[in-house]
């Protein structure tokens, strides 16, 4: 049939016939369309693919995968094809010469295809070679053959049925078609992976995400999901990868700036000599004076992250693009259906075609879009990952200088907040340019629909946007006003937390809470200001679009009564309309996100530009033949460039071997020398070369959270013995001994549960261990005890000890050490004053022997005081240590406990220091949603939700009015009925507006009244806990719950419960319009809505899984920066940067893994979901297409346009319904401290206590006893002791002895186990917490003051005159410092009181004893810290003003206490000895013993 005139391809379309093709019952092509087109379009396909294809596979070789069978069947197919398409053409040829002359085609199509299937078996060899396992080119290659050639296979089959045929033509076709089948399953198996590549070792590598991720989601299903469950990161997606490329292209850029600065520098050197010097002269000044306006360009970071990640993210913007075109293929094919309905003449395979057609547009638009999404993400991931590895890179080479500019804090906020920006940012930035074009094309199509009239609906939406920004400009000023309350309120929490236990002594508790309560209210009205802003933009978001089409039609009918409103125009326009909102509410929010990643660009470029350390500053190779292990000639250095030099004319030559000590006055410039010498320091002038390797133990030990093992070991091989041998030169095996897990315990942040001196001992210890040639040691002795410090001078830096054929240099304090120096520098004011022996410098008479007189009087006078401890090291621990060492201490348990001890095997787990935030698993209970809704208040929410279902029913009513005026019958043209139809549809949108607002009200207010409620719940709730509890639960917890749960609870929950209401009645609406429509579906919707719930469950069991071990893995890449960032130049001096640098990488790659399978699992839902709600269009279509006849247009019109929605609606609903279940854990959180264990009532009501109890001040204990824990020993047991009012009470004994616990039991802080204590013939124990711990006072061991003013922390109730605190101050003689400060009373002290000293801290603890003046007071070694002069003065203070009082004082100087009436001595949690001080000196028993050890006997 008529091929011979077959006509050149492109006037294919043109010849086609359409009434064969398109009028007809019975559609088919023509023979010439089905000979070139379906044939030559895969075959172009493969052609145009395969140049950049084989370019790909050469780039990504993967190694060779062997010949398998697959690999054979694929050949063979494609030879078989190859066979068949070439006897084709030898066919036409034998045609030609035998029967009649073919046309053209026959000879050139098959040539073409046989080409095309040699090229498919070369490519499949190349794949092979290269290790490629599976290929998505060929997989569409031979989809696209079998298609094109399942339309001819149709066609042939007609003919045949109807015409004779040409028998070989048919077979070989037939075989042909059957080979493509064959060939399409083979390339859709993978093969086996090839040798030698990495896959092979790893096991949980991803070899294809859409096989794992099925796998791993059943295991999410069944049980929560654990770490091991993971898969490891794709290559491509490591830091290893990743951090090196963009590091590479930036320093290119600086390379670039520092060439085109120095061209600048030297561009006045080039000037055209001229004959006139003086001319010459001239033109070199102008230079000068041009050369600063031409702008100094940064190196610009914005382009080196461009050149690293553009490419990969280029292709999603071509995804983009073909997804923004494929969105406006729905109305045109909505249009088309509602034609075919109106019109019965058109054949019915037009609609099912129709229906078709829309489910594979909306199914391929699924695809791409997520396609498009996941490289956004992926981008976005290794964007945040190379963001954080640079900046982690450059923190351990930055100056001093540029590290002083930037606070921890700022540094890590660059990697946390900043680096999340660019992440968040990545997916919406091609909204820039495709909102526009999505605008553009819809108003083009809304154009064609209604002409002029779309100008009315556009002008509302240009109207709403400035609204929409100006609401967006005010909610921002809002949120800046809250986080300004929110960072107070959390500052004021932490500063509670960390001095919870004086609020408790006190019983300050109220009057804190009423603080927090208060910043807590300003918090909530702008919350509340930004809710009724929250409400109008919610109102302007939802009546926008139905504003939008009102003013449109409106416009549209009243122009011209021939305009006559029809389903088709109605509802394509609704189609667009509903696409238009999209792009117009993504703009602000695109721009505003984009505003902040600029700020985010700046602060990063600012950051990686800052000055480095010179890396040339110190020498490590000698001289040859030099003797010394140190010289510095000449040096002069400055900490920063702009500053005066702090070190200058230094010249020092140390020889190898010897023992160097440094001393001066503070600030002289002791550790400025180490610094320098480690080249921390800017050189200014001068040589410095230091010999081998160096350690370093700095002034202020650096620790790292982890166990002390590792703090000692640092990275180097375990040597068991000579690790064993530090440890006991460095003191610190009887630590060992008590730590709860040895050297296995965990230590906290900064080192937390050590004491001062620990700390110092482990960071000599790790230097010790590393064993290195140059020792530089940092006054390592001052945090030690006196004779701790003899023991590892001898032991390890002295002329006998570990290090004595290393060089050291010893900044110290310690006297008694520098007799055995071999050499002595004294700095004064930055330089080396002198320089010598101990007594070549004694016999000069200089600057050192004066430095030694004023520093020997002190000397003496620290070691008279000390009391001698029975353990070789102070392990009271900054901070009460749950579960550990402080029980142990303070149980009295003796050397022979701790003997028992050390022997035993220890458990690791016991050295877990706290309970960390665990990631909660399993569903949310129902009752978490239950108190949040009591929290709201029923009434409120029922309200809510009825405002809610009424806009929905309005919104579901005014469309269903729109399609019944749709169908009104046309009279003369005209719509007779038209201005009522439109009054009505606007009546229903207003009623509309006032539903959203008010439900967007009331949800608001709701949620403002939650977050009170639960706010103040949760803070009585901690406030009430005992101090047990505080010992227990980190502190970064509780401030976690305050500011992270409570953030979420108040900006989060409400907007996330909003939204899930809205789309879950959007799907509902869209579900009842499709059905009321085609109640057929209503066979369909059931089982598609079991398949939604059960994708939905599954999904969100895994998700919100994932999502818990992401944010837990995620704070451990900070805590370790934030240590990196304090330890840098402990790092640096032990050239451990790449170790730290690895780890960094390590944890952030762990948290990315993650984070990247939550990524595929929102793809593989958002897929299944889309392909559900694709599903639900094409049947609304496919049975509208069924029940045509029955049908009126304007009603299917309504069904279609609904279902277009539902897509979304379905993906927004899973989407929400995941978010409201990980947020509202949120709530669970903020509530589960409401079920911990409470300390005894506050107050009883009535009080039965008369208002000046106590009167005397008698205090008797019988029996008494008590414990930490339940599972421990009593701490202090049988005391029975009876102390008459106005008696002074010492109480002595050694550490550990049960001194602070007796305290503890008198203000009930821990509840008594046995026994009871009566003050004045009351029983403590029958009496409110407050009533008693109010009437009692007590000065603590550590002073706390919080911040505020001088008043407040004095007095936080107001109760006193200010008469009467300026009194308390003159006796505690604060007066004149008071009086000399500008504010006096409200002068603000800072956090933990810090711009005051610790003497003047302790002070004030004593003028709050003094203010309330109680009948009984209890000094807790409240003289520990303080110098002799404070301690004097507090004394006689106390003697003075305290005279008729009860005072008992636990006294660590024996000489303050030599006068009192009594003296209590505990041993081991008992009563020793009772009696005056002269009597127990005279019966030579425990006391007298301390006596002797104190000098005072």
């Amino acid at each position: 049939p008529g091929l011979e005139g077959c006509c050149p391809a492109a006037l294919l379309f043109l010849f086609q016939d359409w009434n064969r093709t398109w009028y007809t019952d019975n559609p088919d092509f023509t023979q010439c369309f089905q000979n070139t087109v379906l044939v030559w379009l895969p075959c172009f396909y493969l052609w145009i693919c395969a140049p950049f294809y084989l370019v790909y596979l050469h780039t990504h070789d993967h190694g060779y995968i062997c010949m398998t069978h697959l690999n054979k069947a694929k050949t063979a197919v494609g030879f078989l094809l190859w066979i068949i398409c070439w006897s084709d053409v030898f066919y036409s040829f034998w045609e030609r010469s035998h029967v009649s002359s073919p046309a053209p085609v026959r000879l050139v199509s098959p040539t073409l295809l046989g080409l095309t299937m040699l090229l498919a078996v070369m490519l499949i060899h190349y794949e092979r070679m290269k290790g490629a396992q599976s290929s998505g080119v060929m997989l569409i290659y031979w989809l696209l053959a079998l298609l094109c050639a399942t339309v001819t296979f149709r066609s042939k089959v007609f003919q045949a049925l109807e015409q004779t045929v040409c028998v070989w033509r048919y077979t070989t076709f037939y075989i042909y078609y059957a080979l493509l089948l064959i060939a399409l399953f083979l390339s859709s198996l993978t093969d086996q992976p090839p040798l030698f590549s990495r896959e092979v070792k790893d096991s949980v590598r991803l070899p294809d995400e859409s096989l794992f991720l099925p796998l791993m989601m059943m295991t999410g299903y069944r049980r929560p999901l654990e770490e091991k469950d993971l898969w490891s990161l794709n290559a491509e997606d490591c830091s290893h990868r990743v951090v090196p490329q963009l590091v590479k292209r930036w320093n290119t850029q600086c390379q670039k700036f520092k060439r085109s600065e120095e061209k600048m520098l030297y561009s006045s050197k080039r000037v055209p000599h001229s004959e006139n010097p003086q001319r010459q002269a001239v033109e070199e000044s102008e230079i000068l004076i041009l050369r600063p306006r031409k702008k100094n360009k940064e190196p610009s970071l914005l382009w080196a992250l461009c050149l690293t990640f553009g490419p990969y993210f280029f292709i999603s913007c071509i995804y983009k693009l073909i997804q923004d075109i494929l969105m406006f293929v729905g109305p045109e094919i909505l249009r088309l259906l509602i034609q075919f309905v109106n019109d019965s003449s058109a054949p019915s395979w037009q609609g099912y075609f129709y229906a078709a057609l829309l489910f594979v547009c909306t199914s391929v638009q699924s695809l791409i879009l997520q396609k498009y999404f996941h490289v956004c993400f992926v981008s976005g991931m290794r964007l945040r990952t190379a963001v954080i590895g640079a900046v982690y890179r450059k923190a351990l080479v930055i100056s001093s200088a540029a590290r002083r500019t930037s606070t921890v804090g700022e540094i890590v906020n660059l990697m946390s907040v900043d680096a999340q920006r660019f992440m968040d940012l990545i997916t919406y930035i091609n909204m820039i340019w495709s909102a526009p074009l999505q605008v553009v094309l819809a108003l083009y199509f809304l154009w064609q629909n209604l002409g002029p009239s779309v100008l009315a609906g556009v002008a509302v939406m240009v109207l709403m946007v400035p609204v929409n920004a100006v609401i967006a400009m005010k909610t921002k000023a809002y949120q800046v006003a809250q986080m300004k309350s929110k960072d107070n309120r959390i500052k004021l929490m932490n500063e509670m937390l960390n001095g919870i236990k004086v609020l408790k002594l006190y019983a300050w508790e109220l009057a804190f809470k009423g603080k927090v309560s208060d910043i807590r209210e300003s918090e909530l009205r702008v919350l509340k200001k930004a809710a009724y802003l929250g409400a109008v933009s919610t109102f302007t978001w939802v009546c926008a679009p139905f504003l939008v089409a009102l003013s449109t039609f409106a416009v549209y009918v009243l122009i011209d009564e021939r305009n006559v409103l029809d389903a088709q125009k109605a509802f394509v326009s609704l189609a667009l309309f509903n696409i238009l909102r999209f792009p117009l509410n993504m703009l602000p929010m695109v721009i505003s996100s984009m505003v902040q990643a600029s700020v985010s660009l700046k602060r990063l470029r600012v950051f990686l530009s800052h000055e480095e350390l010179q890396l040339d500053s110190v020498e490590h190779k000698a001289a040859e033949g030099s003797q010394h292990s140190i010289s510095v000639t000449d040096g002069a250095f400055t900490w920063s460039r702009t500053e005066s030099p702090t070190l200058k004319r230094l010249n020092i030559n140390i020889p190898e071997g010897s023992l160097v000590a440094v001393v001066g006055h503070v600030g002289s410039g002791k550790s400025s020398l180490l610094s320098a010498l480690l080249g921390e320091m800017d050189k200014l002038e001068g040589s410095v070369t230091v010999k081998g390797s160096v350690a370093y133990v700095p002034q202020q030990a650096w620790i790292q959270n982890s166990s002390l093992k590792d703090n000692i070991i640092f990275g180097q091989e375990r040597r068991q013995s000579w690790y064993q041998h530090v440890v006991e030169a460095c003191a610190l095996q009887p630590d060992l001994d008590i730590l709860p897990a040895g050297d296995d315990t965990e230590i906290g942040e900064k080192g937390v549960n050590l004491s001062g001196g620990q700390k110092q001992r482990v960071s000599l210890a790790r230097a010790v261990y590393c064993d290195r040639t140059v020792y530089l040691l940092d006054d390592p002795l001052s945090a030690v005890d006196a004779h701790v410090g003899k023991h590892i001078f001898d032991q390890v830096i002295g002329p006998q000890g570990l290090l004595k054929d290393k060089t050291r240099v010893l900044v110290t304090h310690g006297l008694s050490y520098l007799p055995q120096a071999d050499l002595i520098l004294v700095m004064m004011k930055g330089e080396i004053s002198e320089v010598g022996s101990y007594q070549h410098l004694m016999a000069t008479e200089g600057a050192f022997a004066e430095f030694l007189r004023t520093y020997a009087a002190v000397d003496k006078a620290d070691n008279s005081g000390e009391e001698c401890v029975v353990l070789p090291c102070s392990v009271a621990p900054c901070k009460p240590v749950p579960n550990s060492s402080i029980q142990r201490l303070e149980n009295g348990s003796s050397t022979t406990a701790d003997e028992k001890l050390s022997k035993k095997p220890k458990n690791p787990e016991v050295g877990k220091l706290t309970e960390a935030d665990k990631a909660s698993t399993g569903q949310v209970k129902l009752s978490v949603f239950w108190a949040y809704f009591k929290s709201i208040g029923v009434l409120l929410s029922c309200i809510s939700l009825l405002l809610f279902l009424a806009h929905h029913l309005l919104s579901l009513f005014s469309n269903y009015w729109l399609s019944l005026w749709t169908d009104d019958p046309v009279v003369n043209g005209t719509q007779p009925n038209r201005l009522m139809r439109l009054g009505v549809y606007g009546a229903f949108g207003l009623s509309q507006g006032v539903a959203v607002f008010g439900y967007s009200l009331s949800m608001s207010i709701g949620g403002v009244l939650a977050s009170r409620y639960l706010h103040q719940s949760m803070l009585y709730d901690v406030l009430r806990s005992p101090m047990s509890f505080f010992e227990r639960t980190p502190s970064g917890n509780l401030v976690n719950r305050f500011a992270k749960e409570m953030d979420t609870i108040d900006t989060l929950i409400p907007s996330i419960i909003k939204m899930f209401l809205g789309s879950m009645f959007n799907v509902l609406g869209s579900c009842v319009i499709i059905l009321i429509a085609t109640p057929l579906v209503s066979i369909i919707i059931p089982f598609l809505g079991l398949l939604y719930f059960f994708v939905q469950r599954f999904y969100v069991a895994s998700s919100r899984q994932l999502k818990r071990l992401e944010s837990v893995s995620r704070s451990p890449i900070y805590t370790h920066f934030n240590e990196t960032l304090l330890g840098t130049s402990v790092i640096r001096a032990f050239s451990e940067q790449e170790r730290f640098i690895h780890e960094s990488d390590q944890r952030v790659d762990h948290n990315q893994k993650a984070y990247y399978p939550s990524i595929v699992a929102n793809r593989w839902l958002a897929i299944r979901l889309e392909f559900v709600g694709n599903c639900i269009v094409s049947f609304a279509a496919l049975f509208a297409v069924v029940a045509r006849q029955s049908l009126s247009p304007g009603i299917m019109g309504l069904s279609i346009s609904y279902a277009l929605q539902l897509t979304t609606s379905l993906t927004w609903l899973v989407r929400m319904s995941s978010d409201v279940e990980t947020n509202i854990v949120a709530v669970e959180k903020v509530k589960e401290y409401s079920d911990t264990e409470k300390e005894a009532e506050w107050k009883h009501e009535p009080s039965t206590l008369s208002p000046g109890w106590p009167t005397n001040g008698c205090i008797e204990m019988r029996n008494f006893g008590l414990r930490y824990r339940q599972d421990l020993d009593l701490a202090i047991r049988n005391i029975t002791i009876s102390i008459n009012g106005g008696e002074k009470v010492g109480i002595v004994g050694r550490t550990g002895a049960g001194k602070s616990s007796l305290t503890l039991g008198l203000f009930r802080i821990i509840e008594a186990a046995e026994g009871q204590i009566f003050i004045d013939g009351v029983d403590i124990a029958k009496l409110g917490l407050h009533e008693l711990r109010s009437r009692i006072t007590i000065i603590p061991q550590d002073p706390v003051l919080f911040s505020g003013s001088l008043r407040m922390n004095l007095d936080p109730f107001d109760s006193y005159t200010d008469e009467e605190v300026w009194r308390a101050l003159e006796f505690s003689h604060l007066k004149t410092f008071v009086s000399s400060l500008p504010n006096k009373l409200n002068h603000d002290c800072s956090e933990g009181g810090e711009n005051l000293s610790v003497g003047q801290r302790q002070l004030l603890c004593l003028a709050r004893a003094l203010l309330r003046k109680t009948r009984i007071l209890v000094l807790d070694e409240a003289t520990a810290a303080v110098d002799m002069e404070t301690d004097n003065l507090i004394q006689s203070t106390i003697r003075s003003q305290f005279e008729d009082c009860t005072v008992l004082t636990i006294a660590h100087r024996l000489n303050t206490i030599m006068d009192y009436t009594r003296v209590l001595v505990l041993e081991n949690g008992k009563m020793a000895e009772f009696d005056s001080p002269s009597n127990l000196i005279s019966q030579r028993g425990a006391f007298h013993k301390m006596a002797k050890d104190s000098g005072l006997v």
